[in-house]
């Protein structure tokens, strides 16, 4: 397993250069990732900073902001920043990059800034994005922590933005499990946003993994968090959408997810419930149905991650084998009915209907009045207490080891 300090593969010049580039250029840039697969980093810092040649078809707009932002570079101080709070920057090539992010193509992150202990590739290997609404209801936000609580006790990292609402609840539901998570940022590793969430990113860092493109000290802009959601997408293995409208982010990183070949879910909603609007229209045709963590494991799990089998409550006729319950079903509720009529409506012969009547008599389903068998009131059946005999729960199917 790689260490998160173990950072071999690239050399301090490319790393200084990428770490620049996060300010020289916009997160899922795919012109400036296309310039940098061409040229590499240490050459397209050169050219964007005015250094250079400057990169095939770049005008002459782009390249003077580019040199706005180049005036007073110093990633060297960017990197002693991030290392201040216990942070690091890593780059494709090092052990820890996480292999994934690569199918993003030319829009793959420059490099990323990370805070945490823990092994962003290796959590990211068994790993789920859980989104949804900021502004989400009672119910998104338990079924959130419910199915990240479920998820983290089954041994997943969960994935979440860290905003109000679904992010929030993700991230505390696996933490009280004592799960792992990672939150990933649309801003700087050292920049806390919602800053009403300063806490909750702390201790993620302190136990799970803080992630980010932008370098520290970037603030987020709307366009950063749409961008965002793609490095969510492309870094686990599916995504689950709890609470969502019509126009909602949580649909961005759903749909990237799938153009990824990646799983995507959905959580129903109340059908009268904007907030699962959106869920809704995702599940007609774009996504698997989820309800747990147990159904989340089974779809984007290995072999034998099977969810267990759902079914209504059992109940004691479901107990019986097919002749008595055949023979239970002959009988009728109003007054009963004679051996003949009983044998005739199940089809059965008169002796064996007999046994069975005898079986289910033993059972409390029935009792006998005379030449005639009538149906035991369930209230009786359940609670009461048969004539000449102990309670009636003591003769139930399961007391017999049925």
């Amino acid at each position: 397993m790689a260490e998160p300090g173990d950072r071999r593969g690239v050399s301090e010049e490319e790393r200084l250069a990428r770490a620049a580039l996060t300010r020289l250029v916009e997160p899922g840039d795919t012109t400036a990732g296309r310039w940098l697969r061409r040229m590499g980093p240490v050459a397209l810092r050169r050219a964007l900073s005015g250094q250079g040649p400057p990169p095939p078809g770049a005008g002459r707009e782009r390249l003077a902001g580019c040199a706005l932002r180049a005036a007073g570079l110093d990633p060297a101080a960017d990197l002693a920043r991030a290392a201040g709070r216990g942070g690091r920057f890593l780059c494709p090539g090092d052990r820890e990059w996480p292999g994934q992010l690569d199918d993003l193509g030319d829009a793959r992150p420059v490099g990323l800034w990370v805070r945490g202990p823990a092994s962003l590739r290796i959590w990211a290997l068994r790993s789920v994005a859980l989104v949804g609404a900021r502004a989400c209801s009672d119910y998104g936000a338990h079924v959130a922590a419910t199915l990240a609580a479920g998820l983290s006790e089954r041994g997943w990292v969960v994935a979440s933005g860290a905003a109000h609402g679904v992010d929030g609840a993700a991230h505390r539901g696996a933490l009280a499990a004592g799960g792992a998570t990672i939150a990933v940022l649309a801003s700087g590793v050292d920049v806390p946003y919602p800053r009403g969430h300063t806490e909750l990113i702390e201790r993620i860092a302190e136990q799970g993994l803080v992630v980010a493109e932008l370098p520290p000290g970037a603030h987020p802009t709307r366009s950063r968090f749409v961008l965002r959601n793609r490095v969510l997408a492309a870094l686990t293995r599916g995504t689950v959408v709890v609470e969502a409208q019509y126009r909602s982010g949580s649909l961005v990183t759903a749909r990237r997810a799938r153009d990824l070949g990646r799983f995507t879910m959905g959580v129903p909603g109340p059908v009268t419930s904007g907030l699962s609007a959106g869920v809704h229209e995702l599940l007609r045709g774009e996504a698997v149905v989820v309800t747990d963590a147990d159904e989340v494991a089974e779809l984007i799990g290995g072999i034998g991650e099977l969810a267990p089998e759902k079914r209504g409550p059992l109940v004691e006729r479901d107990l019986l084998d097919p002749v008595t319950a055949r023979v239970l079903e002959a009988l009728s509720a109003q007054g009963g009915n004679d051996l003949r009529e009983v044998a005739r409506e199940s089809g059965s012969g008169c002796d064996e209907t007999l046994s069975r009547l005898y079986e289910l008599l033993a059972l409390g389903f029935v009792e006998r009045r005379g030449d005639r068998w009538e149906l035991v009131p369930p209230a009786r059946r359940n609670g009461g207490v048969r004539r000449g005999g102990p309670p009636n729960r003591g003769n139930r199917v399961k007391g017999l080891g049925r």
